[in-house]
């Protein structure tokens, strides 16, 4: 459960409490899709390199190795060696992003698995089972993430039918968590708030989930098209009506700037692929702006990437290594970037749980919002 410590403006310092641990919010959540961070990061790593929670696929492990069989090997902490909280999305999102395939029904959604094509069904029931036999502690509702911009009736219909799917989540979540052959009889279940980029919709939306009294509450259908502007209006406009007692998530949200700027708006929890997909195109993050660890003038560096970072690749290896491990294309190149960005991640989010103790959150990011969206000099 979630304890709020401590606010500057809409600003939060919290705690949340799960069957695998306690997390220090805010909090960024480490991408494992399927089970491992692509670079080649294993759970181990994720303790090096100061991860509180682990964020995995419920579409994509459902087809491989199949959550049935996770469940038998003991759950997906057991499967991965990860002893920390791990959060499930539903895949909602893959139903948006395999648009071409699918087609949504009030039972749920049809499509076609982008491996070999086999048609899948998934529903509220289906997606609560399969988070079930994976075992998270925190499991998120079957939703419609709408596309943006579009059509207001169809997003008002879409925002309707994604409550009542959140009905039935809500009462197989619970069915699920009684039986003896549970993994984790402590999931919790999160509500997403959708409505694309109408507030009139988010709000009603917030209003109607908030009453159902779930441990913690997502905004979701962001940073899927529209503006950062827009993105920051609509979070502006929902964090009013959100329970003040419980956890609030941006899904899929950001750059650095996202997430200072998401924390001065009352989210609590981030996750986004960003940090390793640039990271595996040698796109770094540093305390002074972005850098391209294939630009030519690293090549005679040996600075490490980040003066200010103390990371075991920042540690250890120079700019010039890097940049050759790029331009060699050497696996380790892949790695070391990822651990790099994503310790910078965790880093940032520990930095501004320390500004918030410290009274001192608005000249963080005054400092900072700005600055880390730059290029390095």
């Amino acid at each position: 459960m979630f304890q709020l410590l401590k606010t500057e403006g809409c600003a939060r310092r919290g705690v949340f409490t799960c069957a695998h641990g306690t997390v220090q919010t805010p909090v960024f959540m480490n991408v494992g899709t399927q089970g491992a961070i692509k670079g080649a990061l294993s759970a181990a790593d994720l303790k090096n390199i100061g991860c509180q929670v682990e964020l995995s696929n419920t579409y994509h492990l459902h087809l491989r190795p199949g959550d049935q069989t996770v469940h038998d090997l003991g759950g997906l902490h057991k499967f991965m060696t990860w002893d920390g909280p791990i959060l499930t999305d539903s895949g909602g999102f893959q139903v948006f992003s395999l648009a071409s395939l699918r087609r949504i029904k009030e039972e749920g959604v049809y499509f076609s698995s982008h491996l070999d094509g086999h048609k899948i069904f998934m529903g509220p029931e289906q997606s609560m089972q399969i988070q079930s036999n994976l075992g998270s502690d925190m499991c998120m509702a079957f939703d419609e993430c709408i596309e943006n911009p579009a059509p207001y009736d169809y997003v008002k219909q879409s925002v309707a039918r994604t409550y009542r799917w959140l009905v039935r989540c809500k009462a197989e979540n619970t069915r699920l968590n009684r039986l003896e052959t549970t993994v984790n009889p402590q999931q919790m279940l999160w509500g997403i708030n959708q409505g694309g980029t109408y507030a009139d919709l988010r709000i009603e939306h917030m209003k109607m989930i908030a009453d159902l009294e779930l441990p913690g509450y997502a905004i979701g259908g962001l940073a899927v098209g529209e503006s950062t502007e827009t993105m920051y209006e609509i979070i502006e406009a929902v964090e009013p009506y959100m329970p003040k007692d419980k956890t609030r998530y941006l899904m899929g949200v950001g750059t650095p700037s996202n997430i200072i700027e998401g924390v001065a708006r009352g989210v609590d929890f981030f996750d986004c692929v960003m940090p390793a997909r640039n990271a595996r195109h040698a796109k770094l993050f540093t305390w002074s702006g972005t850098r391209n660890m294939k630009n030519a003038k690293y090549a005679l560096d040996t600075r490490p990437i980040d003066e200010e970072c103390d990371c075991p690749v920042c540690r250890r290896y120079s700019r010039a290594y890097i940049h050759h491990l790029f331009k060699a294309e050497e696996m380790l190149a892949m790695r070391l970037a990822v651990m790099h960005n994503l310790y910078f991640y965790n880093k940032l989010t520990e930095r501004i749980r320390e500004a918030l103790d410290e009274g001192r959150f608005a000249a963080f990011r005054a400092k900072y919002s700005e600055l880390l969206s730059r290029r390095a000099e």
